[in-house]
């Protein structure tokens, strides 16, 4: 049976390569610039996505909204990752373009959670 893959997305290479390295049981692919994730997404055909919302190139919404748009990729579950609201208001269920976020800075247990509930791994 072959990993499921996570496609990291966050213009912070220290904290992709730190969430890379608490998910062994999966494929990961980190990409750090933000104008790139769309097409590494297509390139690597994620189970699932970890997007930041704020990076200096792109803002998550948007590229959340062209990965909408592949065919290929709309599927796929997105979670934003973000240092913009608070851990309260992402225990509270809600969403930023329909998709869920996570308060930063993220647990373990919350990835594994998430994920879980996603893929159902």
């Amino acid at each position: 049976m072959s990993k499921k893959r996570i496609l990291l997305v966050d213009d912070e290479s220290g904290f992709t390569r730190l969430l890379r390295l608490t998910l062994p049981s999966y494929e990961i692919r980190e990409e750090n610039n933000a104008l790139k994730a769309v097409q590494a997404a297509k390139e690597f055909k994620p189970d699932m996505i970890f997007l930041d919302v704020i990076m200096p190139d792109a803002d998550g919404g948007t590229i959340a909204a062209q990965m909408r748009e592949e065919p290929t990729l709309k599927n796929v579950p997105i979670v934003f990752l973000t240092a913009i609201v608070s851990k309260d208001e992402a225990r509270s269920g809600s969403q930023i373009g329909g998709c869920e976020f996570l308060a930063k800075p993220v647990s373990r247990d919350q990835v594994d959670e998430c994920i879980r509930r996603h893929l159902g791994c």
